[in-house]
């Protein structure tokens, strides 16, 4: 079972380190509301990767993902299409990303983010983990990966739930600052905020660049062997 760990690490990772929710939780925890949007969120959040997970496993599975021995040829092809698709995203970011000096654009739901309530803090956290084209790529190739392994439906629940936990630790440390580290939180908080806004396109540019080899580099090993 230790290898379908190491299968999801990576698309854990690329989903975890993800700037904008990270930025929209420490905005969120800056305002009225925040002891209950910003567990919401979380909450949102959780709940988005974890049904999302879900549906694309139990479709890999009854599609035949493991053929015996060997994973499917399908999952190569699905590979190799997420990759290409993560390649694309990397390339998008990398031209897009601010130049020294110039302001980083933020998705204009943040400026409206005071007047949040808990149920709208829950969707957004459902749409940013689960409909969000990169996190919808990310977790579908985790999900797909661990179908193709093969191991009983015990053991996939508990990679898919390793998968979610790890992949929810980017929004769930501004959280655990802001409710334990007392009067620090909110430098730490603002000095975070500010990195990740400026850094946005280059974090998530060489995320999926790296992912996205990664997963044509299977696909390839997959469709020589």
């Amino acid at each position: 079972m230790a290898d379908s760990f190491g299968q999801i690490l990576p698309f854990a990772i690329g989903v975890a380190i993800s700037p904008v929710p990270i930025i929209g939780v420490i905005v969120m925890l800056a305002t009225p509301r925040a002891r209950s949007n910003g567990p919401g969120f979380l909450l949102g959040w959780v709940v988005g990767l974890a049904v999302l997970g879900t549906v694309v496993l139990l479709v890999s599975g009854g599609a035949g993902a493991d053929a015996g021995d060997q994973p499917a040829e399908w999952t190569y092809a699905l590979k190799l299409v997420l990759g290409l698709l993560l390649l694309v995203v990397a390339f998008r970011q990398w031209r897009n990303r601010p130049r020294q000096g110039e302001e980083t654009a933020m998705p204009g739901w943040m400026e409206s983010v005071d007047r949040f309530t808990t149920g709208r803090s829950v969707a957004l956290g459902v749409a940013l983990s689960a409909i969000n084209p990169k996190n919808f790529v990310l977790t579908a190739g985790a999900a797909a990966s661990i179908a193709q392994t093969g191991y009983s439906a015990t053991s996939q629940a508990v990679a898919l739930a390793a998968f979610v936990v790890i992949a929810s630790l980017g929004v769930g440390v501004p959280l655990a600052i802001y409710f334990f580290a007392g009067d620090r939180s909110e430098r730490i908080l603002a000095d975070l905020k500010s990195w990740m806004s400026f850094h946005n396109a280059a974090i998530m540019a060489v995320l999926c660049l790296v992912i996205g080899a990664k997963l044509i580099g299977d696909a390839i090993s997959g469709f020589a062997v």
